[in-house]
């Protein structure tokens, strides 16, 4: 039955008036610090370190690094070189988590030096069982659950972004971006740098070189301090983390605690200039007549592209590319795409977008790379000068992906027109771990025209406290064509976005509460953001206990929240208030539930009372076995049909390590849907993967992925397969000397079956394709 109702505005209109004067409130010291330079004093507490032993208090000076010439390191894992023996020695006396600043279980030491070209880091790390020591070789950005050390550097000391170097045992490499600001740490930044690992009779030793040319870092030949953390991960039957100084979990920066190190006076980063050429070949073959026909050969397509990324400055970086690699050897995580309102979601992985990503990110998802689908050329500048940050792209695409959205659902599509897209992002740090920007994106071909800009910022208040905003406009033109078939308006169309969030975090307890007014025709053609034309407001909290030693939990938490949506008319789409418990204990496990209670409304018909319960647990008995399951039963919409239904969602998965050589990861996901007259759907998805690791840089890796939706008909409005199947696969060959490096190859195929009506077609091959991919970095 279709109901039309004028919600209450009164609590919107509060919290936004309430936003808005406390912003108001807080602009004149903004607007002071984004001004005014650095005064005597910001420059000394800049410059002066948090206390190793307290973490509230002041040590008078930061780590020595000494510098060392003429020696020659060999980089092997062994730390029995005499240049070692040099290196400023740091202690990681601290366990951070699941314990709060208490003597570390085991003994660990960095020891750190420099020379004109790297930064050498190496760590002893004791162990009073190494045969406990969890360790396996693997690709690289994949050894989380093993046992590693690391370094995490801040080279601009701004207590805003930091890079991160970790490897395992072995040597595996782990490297991350951390962007505090926006609470974001992204393994999808890859530098080239050198590591080794061995197991020794006390425990383990790694050594790693980072080359000066894979930083950016302040200009000039002066001393310089940067940010400095060194952790350990030791994962027994707790998930222990170490570090070089305590942390203060009342405090909601991570950057503004870690340690200060000294030194490095006059190191550059050379010429720093990277050509990385590539050569991409294919082939695919495709059946013309499914199921009978016979394939028809795709012919060889073979790519050569050629990247350059020069280093303008030690903090400006420059890349190009001429026909790029956009080619994607990593499988997408297989998703259901069954009775869904809006587009789904699949990350980039391609190398070209992945690096300074993080920059372009913001609390609308204005920026999506994954939008540029075959581009011809690309270009990027991102880098950081004093408190300015800057990046932009740009890149021809010849073919053009398109996101319809509405309030109530989506549509996607690709179009073989030609565009040009391109995204402007600039930052300005102030403050206390504070900032503004601006962004500004533009898609431009034939008939079609999207262009975006606005402003943000991040302004923090206190240890705890910190309010974010921003505030969007756009203008779109469809081809008329486009806008007949996707139900779009015509002519120019523009309208308004913006968000207010506010966040109180601290050891025991946070709060939060969000505003967010996304306009009917407000369009962001180079973002991800399937939903338009609604208003949401959200409020909620979150209450935290810390175990003690013999406690049988070692963080348990309970919270909720209560959030509100409607469309711009005042329609209600949904109505939802939910419940929760969170509790990490022993075996390095967690147990989530919640419950939701929840009104919605969908396509003219009400849906009152929903209630639904979800939960996830995981743990990991052993080095080699970790186990997750993940569920969700109770009321849900056929979207289909439009009618009430039930629905129940399993998913488990598990992760095995045979030895140290072999991988195996099985996730499946089972969902079924009932309505009042019967069972409208059953799925199964399963995603087997399966890897051998020969050493760190090679391994061959198999990915199979099953799909099976089975379907009753009678039950649908319109004409459905009664049964859809498909199987794909993938074998890859890979041998990595660095990110860059690289050679590929592989197969893959598809196969399908259906049954409509009184046809059935059991699983046949509809594709096979065989890739090779040949790319080296040359640095100079």
């Amino acid at each position: 039955m279709h109901r039309r109702r004028q919600s209450p505005r009164a609590p919107i209109r509060f919290f936004l008036t309430a936003t808005l004067l406390l912003l108001a409130a807080s602009w004149a010291p903004i607007v002071a610090a984004i001004t005014e330079p650095a005064s005597a004093a910001d420059a000394a507490q800049i410059a002066d370190p948090i206390d190793q032993g307290d973490p509230r208090g002041v040590t008078p000076r930061p780590y020595q690094i000494p510098r060392s010439e003429g020696v020659e390191v060999v980089i092997d894992g062994k730390l029995d070189e005499g240049h070692w023996r040099a290196a400023a020695v740091v202690s990681l006396p601290y366990e951070t988590r699941p314990a709060e600043n208490q003597p570390a279980p085991v003994e660990t030491e960095a020891l750190v030096f420099y020379d004109t070209s790297y930064l050498y880091v190496g760590f002893r790390a004791r162990d009073p069982n190494p045969k406990a020591i969890r360790a396996h070789l693997t690709d690289r950005d994949t050894a989380w659950n093993d046992d590693w050390v690391g370094v995490v550097l801040d080279t601009f000391n701004d207590e805003r972004r930091a890079v991160e170097f970790f490897a395992n045992p072995y040597g595996v490499q782990m490297d991350l971006f951390n962007d505090d600001v926006n609470d974001n740490e992204s393994d999808s930044w890859d530098a080239i740098w050198d590591s080794a690992g061995r197991i020794t009779e006390s425990g383990y030793e790694v050594e790693m070189a980072i080359p000066f040319h894979q930083l950016r870092f302040p200009s000039g030949a002066q001393q310089q301090i940067w940010g400095v953390d060194f952790v350990r991960n030791y994962p027994r039957n707790d998930r222990h983390r170490i570090a070089s100084q305590p942390m203060d979990r009342d405090v909601s920066c991570y950057l503004c605690q870690i340690s200060k190190m000294e030194g490095f006076a006059g190191i550059s980063p050379g010429r720093n200039l990277e050509i990385n050429p590539t050569l991409v070949s294919g082939r695919t073959d495709t059946r013309s007549d499914f199921p009978t026909g016979d394939f028809q050969d795709g012919g060889v397509d073979t790519d050569p592209g050629l990247t350059v990324v020069w280093g303008v400055t030690p903090n400006l970086s420059l890349s190009g590319t001429l026909n790029p690699d956009f080619s994607q050897v990593e499988a997408d995580v297989a998703q259901l795409d069954v009775n869904n309102q809006f587009t789904l979601f699949f990350p980039e992985k391609r190398p070209f977008f992945l690096e300074g990503a993080d920059f372009f990110d913001t609390l609308l998802d204005a920026v999506f790379t994954r939008n540029v689908s075959d581009p011809d050329w690309g270009v990027k500048l991102t880098g950081k000068d004093g408190k300015n940050g800057v990046g932009v792209f740009a890149a021809q695409d010849s073919l053009t992906s398109l996101i319809f959205p509405g309030s109530q659902g989506s549509d996607a599509d690709t179009f073989a027109f030609e565009t040009t897209d391109t995204a402007l992002r600039y930052r300005r740090d102030f403050g206390n771990s504070s900032s503004v920007g601006g962004v500004f994106t533009g898609r431009d071909g034939g008939d079609f025209s999207s262009y975006l800009g606005g402003f943000d910022g991040r302004y923090r208040m206190n240890d705890k406290d910190s309010i974010r905003f921003q505030f969007l406009g756009s203008r779109t033109e469809y081809p008329a064509q486009i806008a007949e078939d996707f139900e779009q308006p015509t002519g120019n169309i523009s309208d308004l976005a913006y968000t207010l969030r506010y966040n109180h975090n601290e050891r025991d307890w946070g709060a939060y509460a969000q505003y967010t007014d996304i306009g009917r025709d407000f369009r962001a053609d180079m973002g991800f953001m399937p939903r338009v034309d609604y208003t949401f407001v959200l409020a909620g909290g979150r209450k935290t206990w810390t175990g003690e030693d013999g406690d049988w939990y070692n963080k348990l938490s309970v919270g909720g929240d209560w959030d509100l949506t409607e469309d711009q008319s005042g329609q209600l789409l949904e109505r939802e208030a939910e419940a929760w418990i969170s509790i990490d204990g022993p075996k390095q496990s967690n147990i989530f539930l919640s419950v939701v209670d929840r009104d919605r409304y969908f396509e003219g018909v009400d849906f009152p009372d929903q209630f639904t319960i979800q939960g996830w647990q995981e743990f990991q008995p052993s080095g080699k076995v970790w186990l997750g399951f993940w569920y969700r039963i109770g009321d849900d919409i056929d979207f289909a049909n439009v009618r009430p239904a039930e629905t129940l969602v399993l998913e488990p998965s598990v992760r095995y390590n045979i030895g140290k050589h072999i991988r195996a990861t099985l996730d499946h996901t089972y969902q079924e849907l009932d309505v009042d007259e019967g069972r409208l759907f059953k799925v199964n998805l399963s995603q087997l993967r399966l890897v051998y690791q020969f050493n760190i840089r090679m391994f061959v890796r198999g990915i199979f992925q099953y799909q099976q939706i089975e379907r009753n008909p009678l039950l649908y409005v319109d004409e459905v397969d009664r049964e859809n199947k498909d199987l794909f696969s993938q074998l890859l060959f890979s041998y990595k000397l660095n990110p860059r490096t690289v050679l590929f190859f592989g197969y893959s195929d598809t196969r399908e079956g259906y049954v409509e009506e009184q046809t059935r077609v059991d699983l046949t091959q509809s594709d096979r394709s065989l890739f090779l991919k040949i790319g080296y970095a040359w640095n100079l």
